[in-house]
């Protein structure tokens, strides 16, 4: 399916990879928040839930028939240090907007992080087809401006899908709209159509192909597919947004007279 945020040049492209590969290990715990008229789907806060269902289909659709047997291909054809390479490439080229967000959520050691990174692998791995920064011990992350709202206290809005781009509440759009604006590849392809178009494709692919067995799976074990990558979707955004912390304000609450005198 093309339905969580994926990050790639010129923006925040959603398919079936987004988001993915980080909020997997929540997969047990995932919720069947599924709405009914009789809760509301206010519940949920997905009130363009019937529409949004509709466009997942679709959307879902197009991963089964185009996206997903491209990424098979994918893999078949590269081996795996080639795809490896292709994906420290791409992750290279995200830096700039990733070192921008780091500024604008007054992160300096994050910037600093990121900036040594892209400037690392762009001279010593070959522009960014190795990554001798990880080995040197700074480790990759993400951010982009749907976060840097975020970090600053906008609220995500309503639930919202849009065709092939998957989940894209308002505040996310906004931050799809910011990160194509504010990326430097945006304007270095401009004049470049075939190759901005070829940059997103293997993008796109190559992101797809790192989940195809994670996505296998949630698909053939979810009760409601759409739900699970609703909640997915809101748990990783929400995990990006806080680096990684706890969630203080949604921590279990133990009232005195649960809690028992052990023997």
């Amino acid at each position: 399916m093309i339905d969580l945020k994926l990050t790639m040049r010129g923006g925040t492209f959603s398919a079936a990879a987004a988001l993915a590969v980080g909020v997997l290990f929540s997969l047990p715990s995932v919720a069947q928040e599924t709405a009914t008229p009789e809760s509301g789907y206010t519940d949920v806060n997905d009130p363009f839930e019937p529409m949004n269902r509709a466009i997942f289909s679709f959307n879902l659709g197009f991963d089964k028939i185009i996206l997903r047997p491209t990424a098979l291909a994918y893999r078949a054809v590269l081996p795996a240090p080639a795809r490896e390479s292709a994906t420290n490439f791409l992750d290279n080229l995200e830096s700039p907007v990733i070192f921008l967000n780091d500024l604008l959520q007054a992160k300096p050691r994050r910037a600093a992080n990121t900036l040594a990174r892209f400037s690392i692998n762009t001279v010593i791995g070959f522009f960014g087809f190795f990554d001798p920064a990880e080995d040197m011990g700074l480790a990759r992350h993400d951010e982009d401006f749907a976060q840097t709202l975020g970090a600053w206290g906008v609220s995500p809005g309503p639930y919202l899908v849009l065709p092939l781009l998957g989940p894209l509440p308002p505040r996310d759009t906004i931050g799809f709209v910011a990160d194509i604006f504010t990326d430097p590849m945006t304007y270095i392809l401009r004049e470049h159509r075939t190759a901005n178009l070829a940059l997103y494709g293997v993008d796109l692919v190559n992101e797809r192909e790192q989940v195809i067995e994670e996505f296998d799976e949630l698909e053939k074990t979810s009760v409601d597919y759409y739900a699970a990558i609703r909640s997915l979707y809101r748990q990783r955004m929400n995990d990006l947004i806080r680096d990684g912390e706890p969630d203080m304000d949604n921590l279990p609450s133990f009232d005195d007279d649960e809690i028992s005198d052990t023997p």
